[in-house]
């Protein structure tokens, strides 16, 4: 349990210097072995043949059609793919992995998972998937394994040059995740459970976090588990919702050990530190998301950045952001480890970014914040039987990189009869910084989709600059009063309602979506530009509109920030130092993913899934699209 030497970043410089590939550990790689390419997730590469000079000449060198697209139905890829050795591995849309020639993107082997599918268990969070991981026993000739999980609760583990299941892992390759669950919470064969992210390996073992539930009534657990990559035997099990005698049981109400609740899970993915060999989880709201009034407390681990130690599984510190969420502001993102300098000290920190529009720098050794987060009092509830929070945690740096509350002044008037409703339905509601949900209408700013999304953040080690997307777009929503006894909860809610206004854009006046370069060294913003544009708002002179995007960032050496994602269906570069926009091309769907980047056969490539659809709700598509420099400009 030990910092990171000073002579890690002068590693990771020579490493940029000489651009060999990097051991699959902690330090980037000119291939992309996995999905945030460092196991900490910086998602940072060294490579420099396409940099700001040329990164104008991209043009599209390969794409891979998935199969899959039935009808146009709009059923989205979030997958980054990763890349060993030569190989690109990706997941598609119906949870197939498949592995690619990464110079030519021509299939070398395919494995699919839903023949074997039990009949009738449902699909966690619609059976969305953001990759898979890579496991070698650095061996000459050794074991090479992908190890995928499914939306289902199952886990594989495939034979990384074949495709073929291992038959030495769990029962012939594949290992039921509910089945170890019986014995503790019974039959969870009709509820959701199972990964939705890429696994974390640490030496030999496989650390991972589910999608569950998330609304009232019974469902499965959030817990973190660890399993032997080898065997698939689970070595220790985390419980994110504390039992009687565990550190922070106090913070839920007693007799919290019988409920079957659900959420507290880290269904976003795992980032690894092979030096110290911790894992580290960024945990969701527990269930349900908009009332509180059976889970009085601050409801430990639900919304924490957790580190726990790999041997043993056990708690080595936690950091609450946001305490008894009431509006499905979930941690969304894996954190980034990272290192920083402050008060001109070397630190290595964990950055975690929000759906509430915040990114929390914290010690990576003791989870101390590096910059100073205040306690802010907070409305209070007025829905019977609730108790909110009287404080929430702010930080006082870095500011906020998304809109964090809705006022008259923000409210959108690019016509007559927009500014109108625009300000009735804002008249009607309660507005104010973390408004508890009520029967009264409420706003939640950022909306349930941040703020910071899934897509998560990328930092560069060059600059000690975390690069974050994010929406602008409140939820205006409202409790109803559940008269049915046999609900779990008193409470619904009447949808999650975007405010949208009847044109069928934001109520709110833009950007509705930004890209934002946050200084961790500093706590300041670098940098913020709009991100995306609907060209049709021109009409209304809104040259700049931004759009919502769900799709993650990733930056280089060569002086580039990468990322797609927007509902304008663009893929873009921007230059890391300024914002400023230096490339663009339209995909043939929209990216609503985090793209990666390697090198094969001495050339650089870009590669980001393109597939539509999801919750941006564009025209579908099932293609992965690699580009890089004409074939004569690679010197």
């Amino acid at each position: 349990m030990h910092k990171m030497p000073p002579l890690g970043y002068l590693l990771i410089s020579l490493l940029i210097g000489c651009h060999q590939p990097a051991p699959l550990g902690f330090l980037p790689s000119t291939q992309w072995p996995t999905v945030g390419n460092d196991r900490g997730n910086m998602r940072y590469s060294p490579l420099t043949q396409i940099n700001r000079d040329n990164v104008q000449r991209l043009e599209v060198a390969w794409t891979y059609s998935a199969g899959e697209l039935e009808n146009n139905r709009p059923k989205h890829i979030e997958c980054t793919p990763i890349v060993v050795d030569g190989v690109l591995y990706l997941t598609t849309a119906y949870l197939k992995v498949v592995a690619l020639d990464a110079a030519t993107g021509e299939e070398l082997w395919r494995f699919d998972p839903m023949p074997t599918k039990p009949p009738g268990v449902p699909l966690a969070s619609g059976g969305v998937n953001r990759g898979c991981a890579y496991w070698s026993d650095n061996k000459p000739n050794g074991e090479r394994r992908i190890i995928h999980g499914t939306a289902d609760g199952r886990l594989f583990s495939l034979d990384a040059r074949t495709g073929r299941l291992d038959p030495a892992f769990g029962d012939n390759g594949v290992l039921d995740l509910r089945a170890g669950l019986i014995a503790e919470h019974g039959d969870l064969s009709r509820v959701q459970y199972g990964p939705t992210s890429a696994v974390g390996i640490v030496g030999d073992r496989i650390v991972l976090g589910v999608s569950n539930g998330e609304r009232a009534g019974k469902a499965a657990p959030g817990d973190i588990r660890c399993f032997d990559v080898r065997t698939g035997e689970e070595v220790w099990r985390f419980r994110t919702i504390p039992r009687g005698g565990e550190f922070g049981a106090d913070t839920w109400p007693q007799g919290e050990n019988e409920r079957q609740r659900g959420g507290a899970n880290a269904w976003s993915g795992v980032s690894i530190d092979p030096v110290r060999r911790w894992v580290f989880v960024a945990l969701g709201s527990a269930s349900w998301d908009f009332h509180g009034g059976d889970r009085h407390g601050d409801n430990l681990y639900a919304n924490c950045v957790l580190a726990i130690d790999a041997h043993t599984g056990e708690r080595v510190w936690h950091f609450q952001t946001l305490r008894h969420d009431l509006w499905d502001h979930d941690l969304p993102a894996y954190p980034n480890l990272v290192t920083v300098t402050h008060n001109g000290e070397q630190i290595d920190a964990v950055a975690q970014v929000t759906k509430t529009g915040y990114c929390f720098l914290l010690d990576r050794k003791t989870g101390e914040p590096l910059f100073e987060v205040k306690d802010v009092p907070v409305p209070a509830s007025d829905t019977p039987g609730e108790l909110a929070s009287t404080t929430q945690p702010i930080p006082t740096a870095p500011p906020a990189f998304a809109m964090t509350l809705v006022t008259k002044d923000d409210l959108a008037t690019r016509t007559p009869e927009i500014a109108q409703w625009a300000l009735e339905q804002f008249t009607s509601a309660r507005s104010r910084d973390y408004e508890p949900p009520s029967t009264t209408p409420f706003f939640i700013t950022p909306g349930t989709l941040g703020g910071a999304n899934w897509s998560g953040a990328s930092f560069d080690p060059e600059t000690g600059l975390l690069f974050v997307n994010s929406n602008n777009l409140p939820n205006r929503m409202r409790l109803v009063k559940n008269d049915n006894p046999r609900h779990a909860s008193p409470y619904r809610i009447d949808g999650y309602t975007r405010f949208v206004a009847p044109d069928g854009y934001p109520a709110i006046k833009p950007p509705w979506g930004r890209l934002t370069a946050l200084d961790l060294n500093k706590g300041t913003i670098a940098w913020q530009v709009t991100l995306g544009h609907f060209k049709e708002m021109e009409q209304h002179g809104l040259m700049h509109t931004g759009t919502m995007s769900l799709g993650g960032t990733i930056v280089t050496a060569g002086g580039l920030v990468f990322v797609g994602g927007t509902a304008d269906e663009m893929f873009r570069a921007f230059d890391k130092s300024t914002g400023e926009l230096l490339w663009e091309q339209k995909l043939p769907a929209g990216g609503y993913a985090t793209p990666c980047t390697y090198e094969a056969d001495g050339r650089q490539y870009v590669v980001i899934a393109a597939a539509g659809g999801g919750k941006v709700g564009t025209q579908a598509g099932d293609q992965f699209v690699a580009f890089a420099l004409p074939a004569e400009a690679d010197e």
